[in-house]
C-alpha cells in the first residue's frame, strides 16, 4: 500500500459516491481502494481514521471493509475493521452511510460482519426512529438485504405478533444487535405504511395473519432531500477547529503565540515556563517516532516578516521544530539563513537539504515560506539529481504559512516534492502523519496513531450508547 499517495487522494477527492437508478454503482476511485484493502485491510481499515480525511471517502472505507470477505484475515484483524466501521457509521453522516448500505445491496455483498454493522446502524443508530421516520423505504431495503427478504419479513411477522425472543428471532435477527429490547418497535416502524409510503401489495403467501402489507420497492429507492433527516454525524471524528475571523501572529496556536511574545521581547522566565508546558501538551498528542528526522528549518530574513506579519511564519516553523524534538527518538536541525532568534540573509534550501542527507536519516523534512533567493532553482536541480546519484532517502516540503490561503505561486522551489502548508499548530495533527507517512520508518508510527485515534473514538462511541441507554 503506497501510504502517502492513498493519505493524499484521501484526503483531497471529494467525489461523491451515486447510485443512478438502472445503472452499476458509481465508484470513481473503487480500484485504488480495493487494492489497498488487499494489500494491507487492518492499516487501509485505520487510514479511513485519519485527520483530514473527506466524508465521501471515510464512506468508500466503510463501503470496502463491509463489501470485502473477512476469509484470511487473523483476529486483531477483524476486530479493527469492525470497530471502524461502527465509528463510521456513527462518524458520518446518516445520508452517507444509508447510501454504503444501499451499495452493498447493489453489489449483492452480505457477509455476517456487513450484516450486522447494517442491522446496527438500522435499528441501533442514536436517531433510528428519525432515520426510519425520514427514509423508511431506503432503511427497509437495507434491512430486509441485510437479513434476506423472507427472514426479514417473517422476524417482522413475529414480533407484530407479540414474539419478543423466540429462538426464530434470536438466531436470526437479535444475535446481530446489542441493543436486541430497542429492536422490536423499530422493525415494526419499518413496515408500518404510511400516508407517504409506497404503494403497497399483500403477500398472500404469508402464514401469519395481522402483518401489515408488505411494501413493492423499486430497485434503490431514491434519497431525496428532506429536512426531517438528521444530516450530522452523532461521533465527530475529526474534531471541530475553531478559526478565528481575523488571523494575526498570536492567534495560530498556544506555542506559536508564545514564541511570538519571546521573539519580542517578552518575560521571558513566564514565557518560557508556559512553552513547555504547551509543547509537552502538544507532542503528547503523538507516539513516539522510532527513527530519525533531519529537519532543513529555513531561518532567512524572509522568514522574520514585518508589520502585523513579523514573526508569525518563523514561530510557526519553530513550533513544529519544538514538538518533532519530542516526538522523533533523533532529530537533526539544519538552519538555512541565520536561526530562529536572529534570522537573516538569503535561502539556500539545496545545501540544507545535501547536510541532512549526510545525517543518515530516515526522513528530510524542509520547513520553509517557499522563497528561495541564493540560487533560484537550485533545491529543484538537487532533489532530481538525488535518484541519479543512489540517494532514496524521501525529502518532502512543509510549506510555513500566514493563512491557509496564502498564494504560492511563486513559493514553490521545488515542485516535485511532496507538499503541504500549515499555518496553526492545530495542522500538526495532519501533517506529522503526512510527513512519517513518506517513510518507511513511519509506518508503525501511523499505525500506532491511528490505533491510538481508533481507541479514543470507540470509547466516545461507548459513552454515546451507555448515555442512551440511561
Amino acid at each position: 500500500m503506497d501510504t502517502p499517495t492513498l493519505l493524499a487522494h484521501l484526503e483531497n477527492h471529494d467525489t461523491a459516491l451515486t447510485l443512478p437508478r438502472g445503472s452499476t454503482l458509481r465508484w470513481d476511485d473503487a480500484d485504488l481502494h480495493r487494492a489497498a484493502h488487499t494489500d494491507d485491510a487492518e492499516g487501509y481499515a485505520l487510514l479511513g481514521l485519519a485527520p483530514g480525511v473527506r466524508p465521501w471517502q471515510r464512506a468508500r472505507v466503510l463501503l470496502q471493509i463491509l463489501a470485502a470477505s473477512q476469509a484470511g484475515l487473523d483476529e486483531p484483524a477483524r476486530d479493527v475493521q469492525a470497530r471502524v466501521a461502527r465509528v463510521l457509521t456513527l462518524g458520518l453522516p446518516p445520508a452517507h452511510v444509508i447510501t454504503v448500505l444501499l451499495a452493498l445491496r447493489r453489489l449483492r455483498a452480505n457477509h455476517k460482519h456487513t450484516t450486522r454493522t447494517a442491522l446496527r446502524f438500522v435499528l441501533e443508530h442514536p436517531a433510528a426512529d428519525a432515520l426510519i421516520a425520514a427514509r423508511r423505504p431506503a432503511l427497509l431495503d437495507c434491512f430486509e438485504h441485510a437479513l434476506g427478504t423472507a427472514t426479514a419479513r417473517g422476524c417482522a411477522r413475529r414480533i407484530d405478533g407479540g414474539d419478543t425472543g423466540s429462538d426464530y428471532l434470536r438466531r436470526r435477527l437479535l444475535r446481530f444487535l446489542t441493543d436486541p429490547a430497542a429492536a422490536a418497535d423499530r422493525v415494526q416502524a419499518l413496515y408500518r405504511t404510511t400516508d407517504t409510503a409506497p404503494d403497497t401489495a399483500r403477500d398472500t403467501t404469508a402464514p401469519e395473519a395481522g402483518m401489515p402489507d408488505d411494501p413493492v420497492l423499486p430497485d434503490d429507492p431514491v434519497l431525496p432531500d428532506d429536512p426531517v433527516l438528521p444530516d450530522d454525524p452523532v461521533l465527530p471524528v475529526d474534531t471541530v477547529r475553531e478559526r478565528p475571523a481575523t488571523i494575526t501572529a498570536t492567534n495560530r496556536g498556544d506555542i506559536a503565540a508564545t514564541l511570538v511574545h519571546l521573539y519580542r521581547g517578552g518575560p521571558a522566565e513566564d514565557l518560557y515556563a508556559a512553552l513547555g508546558r504547551y509543547v509537552g501538551a502538544a507532542a503528547g498528542a503523538f507516539p513516539r517516532f522510532a527513527g530519525t528526522v533531519a529537519l532543513v528549518l529555513d531561518a532567512s530574513a524572509s522568514m522574520r516578516g514585518y508589520g502585523d506579519r513579523e514573526w508569525a511564519v518563523l514561530s510557526q516553523a519553530a513550533a513544529l521544530r519544538m514538538v518533532l524534538s519530542q516526538v522523533c527518538d533523533r532529530l537533526e536541525v539544519i538552519e538555512a539563513g541565520g536561526d530562529e532568534r536572529a534570522p537573516r540573509g538569503a535561502t539556500d534550501l539545496a545545501t540544507g537539504v545535501l547536510d541532512a542527507l549526510g545525517t543518515d536519516p530516515d526522513l528530510v523534512a524542509v520547513v520553509s515560506d517557499g522563497y528561495e533567493n541564493v540560487f533560484p532553482g537550485d533545491l529543484a536541480r538537487v532533489v532530481a539529481s538525488l535518484p541519479r546519484a543512489g540517494i532514496t532517502t524521501p525529502v518532502v516540503f512543509c510549506h510555513a504559512l500566514f493563512t491557509g490561503s496564502d498564494d504560492l505561486t511563486l513559493r514553490r522551489p521545488a515542485p516535485s516534492l511532496p507538499q503541504r502548508g500549515f499555518w496553526h499548530q492545530d495542522d500538526f495533527a495532519e501533517l506529522l502523519p503526512w510527513m512519517f507517512g513518506h517513510c518507511d520508518a513511519g509506518a508503525p508510527w501511523l499505525r500506532a496513531a491511528l490505533h491510538a485515534r481508533l481507541d479514543v473514538l470507540d470509547r466516545q462511541a461507548d459513552g454515546l450508547a451507555a448515555r442512551l441507554a440511561a
